[in-house]
């Protein structure tokens, strides 16, 4: 009887585990842009440490498979992830992070994949909030750069992990 429950459980591990890897797990790289400028307009440039922090962040994903690169409009967000984006001969698609059928088109079109997005202190959080479907992310602080996310879900909502880092 024992030896027979311990077969059942094994089948049923076997099964769950089956369909564990049929599952496609999406990657979302969130950067908040690196250190913005103070030129008086509402679209500021990087200063040198913030284009010493976009090529941090080009050296830190060099190796990683990198499907999409996505960036606000703004100078400080195109320019922070313009470096990584020449490596890896990728243009930069522009994208509304008001906008979260941006956010699902992204999930369409690139399942299974690596896709980087640069936004800001604002908008970064509410994109992790989206797409983990929980409210757990609050804005970044406005002097707090060097923010990198890791999201990665089998689809919206649907979540495996979220690792925050520091670059």
């Amino acid at each position: 009887m024992m030896a027979m429950r311990h077969v059942i459980l094994l089948i049923l591990l076997a099964i769950s585990c089956a369909g564990c890897s049929q599952q496609t797990i999406t990657t979302f790289i969130l950067s908040r842009h690196a250190e913005k400028g103070d030129d008086g307009t509402k679209d500021p440039d990087l200063t040198p440490a913030g284009y010493e922090r976009a090529q941090a962040l080009r050296r830190l994903l060099s190796r990683a498979s990198i499907d999409a690169v996505y960036s606000t409009a703004f100078k400080r967000t195109r320019n922070t992830v313009l470096p990584l984006a020449q490596e890896k001969s990728l243009t930069i698609l522009e994208y509304e992070p008001a906008k979260t059928e941006e956010i699902d088109k992204m999930l369409a079109k690139y399942p299974g994949g690596t896709v980087v997005i640069c936004g800001h202190s604002n908008t970064i959080p509410s994109v992790i909030n989206y797409l983990t479907g929980r409210d757990e992310y609050k804005n970044f602080a406005d002097s707090d750069y060097g923010n990198l996310i890791v999201v990665t879900i089998v689809e919206k909502g649907k979540l495996v992990s979220v690792t925050r880092l520091n670059y």
